[in-house]
């Protein structure tokens, strides 16, 4: 019936509510899970923590997130006992991977410290030993760091980057480092734990360097071998060892990789995936595990020949150019690919890095390195193999750059071995094929420079550099007995003259060959005379290029030191190419990079030209040189002085002379070293001769002599006379420092250092003397001078009056006839009067000619 219906009993039918509308207040919630009184509720408490979850599922608001980790919290507590929160837990904590919800737009900052708090709460979630759990926690931190932006485009959203920036400050990484104690028997959570770690750390240094608090680098290190039919172990570990390397402190990943164990379990990865990987992912990975062993290779201490990694690494560093017949490398099979060719280059880098710890050299002898290196230099050496596969050409170069590299650091320290596989025949036949090319062609190129001649040539010359430079008499021998020097020279002529090969690479091989030519002349006067004219002539050459080149940046300025030292070292000391080099013009060369170079290069080229003048055909090319300005050599050698002495602050009155004769030499300089140097240190007078051009130019004097130097002025001969007494001074200097220590007790030596001193200070007053003379002497001249330009302008103002007043008498006479008829009267008389005094002078007027009118 109509009248049973429910609205005709008066009610209204209303939908029912949506469950968005129903709000649940977490304090009450609160306070039912906490109350003692409803404890044993568990199934109203169930519902109502559902109810809690069924509400927020759009995620927390920033005001709730402290109330939701409390009832997390209260959940956790409760798991053990009652499995049936455990799914609630994970309910919430799935929720929270959700971006936060703020009301206000302050929301951000005020709550900040909540977040914060709370975030770190969920590390601390990782104690509850149930596998679902901590996978949701992983799970959760992992979504802070997605980059979803559909999430975060609505209104009341937080922003993108807010959950990762709380979660750096609340140090939840270092949480979950210490976590991976606790996940020992189970491994699906701990790769999800590593997973979660590797994000944490692939972009964050505040994540890497609190990891790195929590000791991860070692832990990790302690379970990266474990048992993983996955692999994902092993990769994941990797990849956070790579991401602290990056991202955190290179130096305290290596020290905490530097234990036993840690090499260990880095060093089993390393040979398992060698021998067994055979997938382009292992190979990667074998690659980086081989660069963080090289990197704890570099930390000094490191044990890695305690842990047996050298040894079993040497004969994979010598394979496949030596033959082995150990059990590990007869198994090994390289593909030479890409993967394989890099792992190559990082077993020669080892090398380098291992040698540094001299107790590696014997697991090298006993290896045979020396001489794998060897075949790997020598073009031919992979190529005859039995028709097996091997390195393509681009590779081949590749390495025997890089084995030229490690050549370099290795061979001054296995002289023996380097001597025994006859490697400088090789070398200087490898030297010699560079050459032969003038194009510099080639088809590598790798870390150590485009491929090509120029390469070889540049890495061939640094190993006879590094080899030559080990005092090792025997080898030197053997380079110059097989035409090194010859070589050298034909290297320094390829680069002469030609422009466009001139660059750093080239400057390089320039300076090395100039400094193994040193090396091998200096003392031996036989190498030296073979060096001979050829050499000299390259000399020249250098010694004339452009000094603004010093200034390129390029390094120039090197290249001229190393030439210098050439011709001290090879030139200097035999009479024969000392000729040589005079006769073409070396001397002058000499002072014109003297006049222009700056003054760092001086030191260098004043002892060459020092060692020179015991040459006396070189002391005329001094007497006789000409520079710029007319400039003499004595004059640009007492330039230099006054300009040292103005730069070491020497006391000097404004015309140079001797301001204060008890320290006519001494610098200000010298007077600050002198306080403050102990009593075990050089003598600062001692040590000013070298630090400081005036020794080289007073030795210089006096092989020129003092007297006869023409062309100088007052100033020079003034500075002269102290560069003559100098010696004099600098004896002196000593005896006043002997004095200031006041370590002579005896009378007797007081009253001779006191008479000594008297010496000086008179010699010094006579010097000033001589320089006041000169000074008056000159000061004479510029009167004298001056007084003779006096009277010839007074002579010039005299015959210009001469000149107008004969202008002004033939410009009157040809302008009037009457002073014309009285000028001829008065000559008549004139002429007259000297016929009839026959005893006068016959001086006769001389003819009147048209004077040269004068421009007004």
């Amino acid at each position: 019936m109509l009248s049973s219906a429910p609205h005709a009993r008066g009610f209204i039918h209303r939908p029912a509510p949506r469950p968005e509308a129903v709000r649940v207040d977490l304090s009450r919630v609160l306070q039912l899970l906490r109350d003692p009184l409803s404890s044993s509720l568990k199934e109203r408490q169930i519902f109502i923590l559902k109810k809690v979850v069924k509400q927020c599922q759009r995620g927390f608001l920033l005001r709730n997130l402290a109330d939701i980790f409390k009832i997390m919290n209260v959940c956790a507590e409760r798991v053990s006992d009652h499995p049936e929160y455990a799914r609630i837990l994970c309910d919430l904590l799935q929720i929270c991977s959700l971006p936060f919800l703020k009301e206000k737009a302050s929301d951000e900052m005020s709550f900040a410290a909540v977040v914060t708090d709370c975030v770190s709460q969920m590390g601390y979630l990782m104690r509850i030993p149930l596998p679902e759990v901590r996978q949701q926690i992983c799970s959760t931190v992992i979504a802070f760091y997605s980059h979803d932006k559909h999430q975060h485009s609505s209104d009341g959203v937080c922003r993108l980057d807010y959950r990762a920036l709380m979660l750096e400050r609340s140090g939840l990484a270092e949480t979950l480092v210490m976590s991976l104690a606790l996940m020992e028997e189970q491994l699906l959570v701990k790769l999800c734990l590593l997973q979660t770690l590797q994000i944490l750390s692939r972009t964050s240094e505040v994540n890497c360097n609190l990891m790195l608090r929590a000791q991860a680098a070692q832990k990790i290190c302690f379970h990266m071998s474990e048992g993983d039919p996955s692999g994902q172990m092993l990769f994941r570990s990797s990849e956070i060892l790579w991401n602290l390397l990056e991202n955190g402190s290179r130096q305290e990943v290596t020290s905490q990789l530097s234990s036993s164990d840690c090499i260990a379990s880095l060093k089993d990865a390393f040979f398992h995936l060698l021998l067994n990987g055979f997938r382009h992912h292992e190979r990667q990975l074998r690659n980086d595990l081989l660069v963080l062993l090289s990197l704890i290779a570099e930390k000094p201490g490191a044990p890695l020949i305690e842990s047996g990694f050298v040894k079993h690494l040497t004969p994979f560093i010598t394979f496949p150019e030596l033959k082995s017949h150990n059990p590990l490398v007869r198994n090994l099979k390289l593909t030479f690919k890409q993967e394989d060719f890099e792992m190559k280059k990082l077993l020669l880098n080892i090398i380098v890095v291992l040698s540094r710890d001299l107790a590696t050299l014997q697991l090298f002898r006993e290896g045979r390195v020396m001489l794998a290196l060897m075949l790997l230099v020598k073009p031919s050496s992979s190529a005859v193999r039995s028709g097996r596969r091997s390195w393509t050409c681009r590779q081949q170069e590749e390495l025997q750059l890089q084995a030229l590299s490690t050549l370099s650091a290795l061979a001054p320290l296995m002289l023996d071995e380097y001597i025994t596989c006859q490697a400088n025949t090789c070398l200087l036949l490898l030297l010699d094929s560079c050459l032969q090319d003038d194009s510099f062609s080639g088809q590598g190129h790798g870390l150590h420079g485009s491929g090509g001649k120029k390469a070889q040539l540049r890495y061939c010359v640094r190993v006879l550099r590094s080899v030559a430079s080990a005092q090792h008499e025997p080898l030197r021998q053997d380079l110059c007995d097989q035409g090194a020097i010859g070589q050298l020279l034909g290297v320094l002529r390829r680069f002469l003259g030609r422009p466009e090969d001139e660059d750093a690479v080239a400057l390089e091989i320039q300076k090395d060959c100039l400094f193994l030519l040193s090396v091998l002349c200096e003392g031996d006067v036989h190498r030296k005379e073979l060096f001979g004219r050829d050499g000299v002539e390259v000399l020249i050459q250098y010694l004339s290029f452009d000094t603004a080149l010093i200034f390129s940046g390029l390094g120039h300025n090197k290249l001229l030191l190393s030439t210098v030292d050439c011709l001290w070292s090879c030139v200097v000391g035999c009479f024969a190419t000392e000729d040589a080099f005079v006769a073409g013009g070396g001397v002058d060369l000499l002072l014109q990079l003297l006049q222009r170079s700056p003054r760092r290069m001086l030191t260098p080229l004043t002892a060459a030209l020092l060692e020179l003048c015991e040459n006396p055909p070189a002391v005329a090319h001094l007497l006789r040189w000409s520079g710029d300005r007319d400039t003499s050599a004595p004059q640009l050698l007492l330039h230099i002085w006054r300009r040292e002495e103005e730069q070491m602050c020497v006391s000097r009155d404004p015309h140079g002379m001797i301001a204060d004769v008890k320290r006519p030499i001494v610098s200000r300089h010298q007077d600050e070293s002198s306080s403050s140097s102990s009593s075990h240190d050089v003598s600062a007078a001692v040590r000013d001769l070298s630090e400081n051009l005036r020794a080289n130019i007073y030795c210089i004097f006096c092989k020129l002599g003092f007297e006869g130097l023409s062309g100088l002025s007052a100033e020079d001969h003034v500075t002269l006379s102290i560069i003559h007494r100098f010696l004099d001074f600098k004896v002196c200097e000593v005896v006043q420092e002997l004095w200031s220590e006041a370590a002579l007790a005896v009378p007797s030596d007081e009253a001779a250092l006191k008479s000594m001193l008297q010496v000086s200070e008179a010699t010094a007053e006579s010097v000033r003397s001589l320089q006041q003379s000169i000074l008056g002497r000159r000061q004479q001249e510029e009167l004298q001078e001056e007084q003779r330009l006096y009277s010839e302008i007074r002579f010039t103002h005299k015959q210009r009056e001469i000149a107008a007043d004969a202008w002004r008498s033939y410009v009157a006479r040809t302008s009037n006839y009457s002073v014309l008829k009285e000028f001829k009267r008065l000559r008549e008389e004139r002429r007259t009067s000297e016929h009839n005094t026959p005893s006068d002078t016959e001086t006769q007027e001389p003819p009147i000619n048209k004077p040269e009118p004068v421009a007004l």
